[in-house]
């Protein structure tokens, strides 16, 4: 990011774990797929990111724009909600159809929205679309003039 000025000696990666934090912490995750014409869609989710897999899980509708987009393109972006502290995450979404998978996606969704939604919110999630993205590409910057050029960082994931 060298036009933006982050090319300085005083530059300082951020950690991981300061990208992690905001992403298991991010209630509404903006989600933004591309249909088959190139038309982007974003729109915000409920989702459950797991740092020890390094992958995040959101549901939709079975009828939701989201599920044709990625049906004709896998590739989407999602963020935390947060316009000062930003975590920018690229990679690939695949829908889940195996039970003991979209089971432990829906533990972690229990976990982290259960006390919001009910107890009996896991029945409808599997009634959803469940999403499993794989990222290949974070990005991170805080939008604070005297952080941005000095702390905006890019991970690189092989999945």
């Amino acid at each position: 990011m060298a036009d933006y000025g982050v090319d300085v000696p005083e530059w300082r990666a951020l950690p991981w774990s300061w990208a992690a934090e905001r992403l298991i912490a991010t209630r509404n995750y903006w989600v933004v797929t591309v249909s088959a014409k190139g038309q982007p869609h974003s729109l915000p989710v409920w989702g459950v990111w797991d740092d020890d897999d390094r992958q995040f899980m959101f549901s939709c509708s079975p009828n939701a724009k989201k599920v044709r987009n990625i049906a004709a393109n896998p590739l989407v972006t999602f963020t935390n909600s947060d316009s000062v502290e930003c975590v920018s995450v690229q990679g690939s979404a695949k829908r889940l159809t195996d039970a003991a998978r979209i089971d432990t996606w829906i533990e972690r969704f229990m976990a982290k929205y259960g006390a919001e939604m009910g107890p009996e919110a896991d029945g409808f999630i599997e009634e959803q679309a469940c999403f499993e993205v794989t990222p290949t590409l974070v990005l991170s910057v805080i939008e604070r003039a005297d952080e941005f050029a000095l702390r905006a960082t890019r991970w690189r994931l092989s999945s």
